[in-house]
């Protein structure tokens, strides 16, 4: 069966799943966020390990228990990349997770962009051709219609100008290699000079190991109920990033390209256990791209649907 070839057996599983979270979405009350939990399989069992009702607002070194469950494998020199499956609530009764940690002492970033005319997006992985040296690449940022939002800095000069937003953050790598998140607030105020590159996305997830209070409950900013395929950007304690994706996993691998997965504070929930301080969501839903090639060379991949302006590609330094 092709990836387009849908049973009705499969339609109907995914409107049961949908429908299942739209009811919980309606019964959300407003000051609490609605009601799930995360459970992981370990020794033979599954294990919850996070609970809305219970949900920490703070993440410590001892909080890392996921990175423990993965079987990571050696991707080119300073990356590694595992997956596991965990079991949600609603849509995401079953949603694979793809984790990869990179050290970017080893890895050197540099973000790309590609359109189309008239002006459309149109980077996808096929846009990533060095099979011997590319080691990751993800989309990057958020975008509206063809334009990547907010700040963006490309080969040293500023292309777009910054976007205004409570949650959001920026990314930054500057001519050293060095990679640094940079507060909304502090981006009006930045020079290129050293500055790389750079692009802004939002919600922010994580703040020096904190769930920002718009995560905590509903009604303060952020739609903490809706769920979609997520990807995000952390950064872990001892300077490695990490980036995670979500695929719908409840039908298997086929339908992993579906938009159904985890909400945006349990996505905070899954950045936190796997040992990140600071995190940020980046584009997911269709657009939600990475590969990883591992220590022979041979890519992973794991496509989207919708192409996007914006990705970061990692090579080996």
């Amino acid at each position: 069966m092709s990836r387009w070839s849908i049973s009705a057996a499969a339609i109907a599983a995914m409107l049961t799943l949908h429908a299942a979270a739209l009811c919980a979405q309606a019964s959300n009350l407003r000051g609490s966020l609605p009601a799930s939990r995360l459970a992981i399989r370990a020794d033979g069992r599954w294990t919850t390990w996070w609970e809305a009702d219970s949900a920490p607002t703070t993440w410590r070194a001892g909080d890392a228990r996921l990175a423990a469950e993965i079987a990571w494998h050696s991707g080119s020199p300073g990356v590694e990349w595992g997956e596991f499956v965990i079991a949600g609530s609603g849509e995401a009764w079953r949603t694979r997770v793809i984790v990869t940690r990179i050290d970017p002492t080893r890895v050197r970033f540099r973000l790309d962009t590609a359109f189309t005319r008239p002006l459309r997006p149109d980077w996808s992985l096929a846009r990533v051709r060095d099979s011997a040296a590319v080691s990751i690449a993800f989309n990057a940022g958020q975008f509206v219609d063809a334009m990547p939002w907010g700040w963006v800095v490309l080969d040293g000069r500023q292309f777009l100008a910054d976007g205004a937003g409570p949650l959001a953050i920026a990314v930054v790598g500057d001519s050293a290699g060095a990679i640094y998140w940079m507060p909304a607030d502090s981006v009006s105020a930045a020079r290129p000079g050293r500055i790389a590159w750079a692009f802004e996305s939002y919600p922010e997830l994580l703040r020096a190991d904190t769930l920002p209070d718009a995560l905590r409950a509903a009604g303060r900013g952020v739609d903490v109920a809706h769920r979609d395929a997520r990807l995000a950007l952390g950064r872990l304690r001892d300077g490695r990033l990490l980036v995670a994706l979500s695929r719908f996993d409840a039908l298997g691998k086929t339908l992993g390209f579906v938009p159904f997965g985890l909400t945006v504070p349990e996505m905070a929930a899954l950045m936190g256990a796997l040992g990140c301080r600071d995190a940020v969501l980046l584009d997911g839903g269709i657009s939600a791209q990475l590969l990883v090639r591992d220590s022979l060379g041979a890519p992973h991949e794991w496509k989207a649907v919708r192409k996007v302006p914006l990705a970061l590609i990692g090579t080996p330094h």
